[in-house]
């Protein structure tokens, strides 16, 4: 049951769009997926459940309480299960600083779960507590990353962590892959940054995702791509990306 934390501090790279979209394309291939809301804003909670939903046990009490992680899992529209966020989740870093298990309390919860193929967590758009949470409960993490030069200079802050993380804390943590996101063919700009990522990273690039005025509809929708434009170029590209992920996970020991 392979665990992967699709993470980068930086806000605007498509996290919980990779993550939805990632999420729905696994269960249309047939795997039982679990997505974990783990940013405060309540970015991928909203997006299928609504604006206004607010559950009764959410991720934060799983974090306080791990045992109540499996009430918190609500099924979803499109295929897979979700463990939703709550806006209290915003003052989880604080309240989890006096705990001497505070980088385990994830992973404890998810202890709890069995029974999927692949569990997502939606990281917050920072490199606190709750990121490093999911970091350390992570087999594996995927770094989406939108195609503009900014984005390229947080990616030293984020590999530092990650490589802090497996001395400290989880040695068995794997970087599955870097996603090239909000592609613009059109622009130089884009394209030289794309030449900069495979030149850099080469292999670990995942297949590109380009920039598309559905992503931004779809959350409006409440649908994932594959739900609002199934046969567009969207949910091709993550149906691609989806491939890729389970054949990389499988070939790295994923099961």
């Amino acid at each position: 049951m392979p665990v992967l934390a699709v993470a980068n501090q930086k806000g605007g790279v498509g996290k919980t769009t990779t993550v939805v979209s990632l999420s729905a394309a696994l269960a249309k291939m047939g795997r039982k997926v679990l997505a974990v809301d783990l940013d405060p804003q309540m970015g991928l909670t909203a997006w299928l459940f609504g604006e206004d939903h607010r559950a009764k046990t959410t991720v934060y009490e799983a974090l306080f309480f791990p045992r109540k992680m499996r009430e918190a899992i609500l099924p979803s529209p499109e295929g897979f299960s979700v463990v939703p966020s709550s806006l209290d989740l915003a003052g989880a870093e604080v309240e989890l600083l006096s705990l001497s298990d505070r980088h385990w309390r994830l992973a404890e919860a998810l202890s709890q779960v069995s029974g999927y193929d692949w569990i997502l967590l939606d990281c917050p758009p920072s490199l606190g507590l709750l990121t490093l949470n999911a970091l350390v409960a992570a087999d594996f993490v995927l770094i989406p990353v939108s195609c503009e030069f900014l984005a390229l200079r947080g990616l030293a802050l984020l590999f530092s962590t990650i490589r802090r993380v497996q001395g400290e804390l989880n040695p068995n943590l794997r970087v599955l892959g870097i996603l090239p996101n909000l592609f613009e063919a059109r622009t130089l700009h884009a394209k030289e940054v794309l030449s900069a990522l495979r030149s850099r990273f080469g292999e670990e690039l995942l297949p590109v995702v380009r920039k598309s005025v559905r992503f931004r509809e779809a959350p409006v929708a409440g649908k994932s791509i594959l739900a609002y434009d199934p046969g567009g170029e969207g949910a091709q590209a993550f149906l691609e990306v989806a491939k890729e992920v389970v054949r990389r996970g499988e070939a790295r020991g994923a099961h």
